[in-house]
């Protein structure tokens, strides 16, 4: 048996200043590492993969629409805030500000792996656009299919204040014809933005009352819903106001309520056209989600969803966020079926008829443009 002595004390913190400096070294390769790949454009591209669980499903067992958008937004959120602080400054966040139209090709069922890519195509000064893509696989067969495409925008906002926007570092583009195409892009939903915005403050009839006699059957009043929520710690950023995916995964709740109560079918989230956040959302607000039917189709339903904050403390309420979110109805088979037509009461019901009806064509000319480019 061989005994060893211990080591005297300048020994001791001879052997520990060598580990510390080792240490110490690492941390600084690994550092430069990091740096190393993001300065070669490597905070550009993001993907995060999950497999879906069944508390991810709706009432009919595929992936809920709401918890798609959150991935999404969070994919877009991490790229985005990745890139914004590539540069020296106030350390930021992304904040989600739109959602361009975002479209649902193809259900997500439970036990598929969701791959989330998330890319920046575009940035001003002051905002970037990041492009997403949803693809769906099947684990047992290997077989993959695209289930969402999605564009969002978003600013980068100051830990230090919230109120204070940063400035976006500039990508490099393939073409100048990409770069052109970006800034069409941004010219466009900028604005759209300043014309939807004269919309944000109308008034929305209260839902109907338990007590009161029942609405008639097919009317935009009889399927109307709300939903009340407190803002919690765990719906929030770090900054202390809500995810928009959080945001987004109520409006799709209500607009499914909408759609189900209107139909008694299954339903599911065909698309949602442009979501746009007029206003941040703080910890402990209280947030009513409202839904009401605009304008229906043979086979769809455009359900416009407003978002209302208030303050438990103050007396201020504002509009938040709105969209239009369509809806399918489908048959046992899961084939999508002809929905019931909506009555239409008064001029105001008539006016976001006629103007659903305009987004309807102009989303269909839109359609059959792309396929035509695409043959």
């Amino acid at each position: 048996m061989r005994c060893f002595r211990p080591r005297s004390g300048k020994a001791a913190d001879g052997v520990a200043a060598v580990v510390e400096t080792r240490q110490a070294s690492q941390s600084q390769q690994g550092s430069r590492d990091v740096r190393e790949g993001v300065e070669a454009g490597a905070q550009q591209h993001y993907q995060l993969s999950r497999i879906m669980r069944p508390d991810d499903a709706n009432i009919v067992g595929n992936v809920h629409g709401g918890i798609i958008l959150k991935m999404i937004e969070e994919a877009g959120c991490i790229v985005g805030t990745r890139h914004c602080n590539a540069q020296s400054g106030d350390r930021c966040m992304a904040a989600l500000v739109r959602v361009e139209k975002t479209e649902f090709l193809f259900p997500m069922f439970i036990g598929e792996v969701a791959h989330v890519t998330a890319e920046i195509t575009y940035t001003s000064e002051h905002s970037l656009e990041v492009q997403v893509k949803v693809i769906a696989e099947n684990i047992l067969t290997g077989a993959k299919k695209l289930a969402n495409k999605a564009a969002l925008w978003y600013v980068p906002c100051s830990l230090q204040n919230v109120n204070k926007v940063m400035d976006v570092p500039p990508i490099k583009y393939t073409s100048e014809e990409q770069e052109e195409q970006g800034r069409n892009r941004y010219d466009a939903q900028k604005l759209e933005r300043v014309e939807t915005k004269a919309r944000t403050e109308e008034v929305v009839p209260p839902p109907p009352n338990p007590e009161d006699p029942p609405k008639e059957q097919h009317t935009v009043s009889f399927s109307q819903s709300s939903l009340i929520h407190l803002v919690g710690p765990s719906d929030c950023t770090l900054q202390h106001y809500v995810h928009g995916g959080v945001t987004m995964k109520l409006m799709d709740e209500v607009a499914g309520i909408v759609a189900a109560r209107h139909c008694s079918t299954n339903i599911v989230t065909a698309s949602v056209d442009a979501i746009n956040f007029h206003r941040k959302i703080n910890k402990g607000c209280v947030v009513t989600v409202t839904g009401r039917l605009t304008f229906i189709s043979s086979k769809s339903m455009e359900i416009e969803v407003l978002v209302d904050a208030s303050s438990l403390v103050e007396a201020d309420k504002y509009r938040a966020v709105s969209a239009f979110f369509t809806f399918i109805s489908l048959d046992k088979d899961n084939k999508p079926q002809s929905v019931p037509p909506l009555k239409i009461d008064g001029e105001e019901e008539q006016r976001r008829y006629d103007e659903g009806n305009a987004r309807y064509l102009q989303n269909k000319a839109k359609r059959l443009a792309d396929k035509q480019r695409q043959q």
